[in-house]
């Protein structure tokens, strides 16, 4: 399991700034219904930042292993939700939090050949 952590470590990382980035943008964009077009303007470059993150970490990892890690989105957008906009993170929202997590986790750690 470390072995393919180590294998996809640069990718796996730029990843996950890749998900901080989309997050914050798709968050911006929430924010822009009340806070105008600057905000919305910040959002969309916030999330083209993520994109092209994500483009660059294909290249130091596999597939397989680099395009689940996106489903961090979810649980990146739970935490900001709850810290930005004050939503409830119930415990239904727990668990599924934690599949995902532990689904990532088993992707990203199983990439042995």
């Amino acid at each position: 399991m470390l072995e393919s952590f180590q294998k996809n470590k640069k990718g796996i990382l730029l990843m996950l700034v890749s998900s901080i980035c989309v997050c914050v943008g798709q968050l911006l964009w929430k924010l822009s219904a009340t806070q105008g077009i600057i905000v919305m303007l910040a959002g969309f470059c916030f999330y083209g930042a993520g994109a092209l993150v994500m483009i660059i970490a294909y290249k130091y990892g596999k597939l397989s292993v680099l395009q689940p890690m996106l489903s961090l989105n979810y649980v990146l957008s739970i935490f900001l939700a709850a810290a930005v906009l004050k939503e409830q993170i119930t415990l239904l929202k727990s668990i599924g939090v934690l599949i995902i997590i532990a689904g990532v986790i088993l992707i990203a750690g199983g990439d042995e050949e």
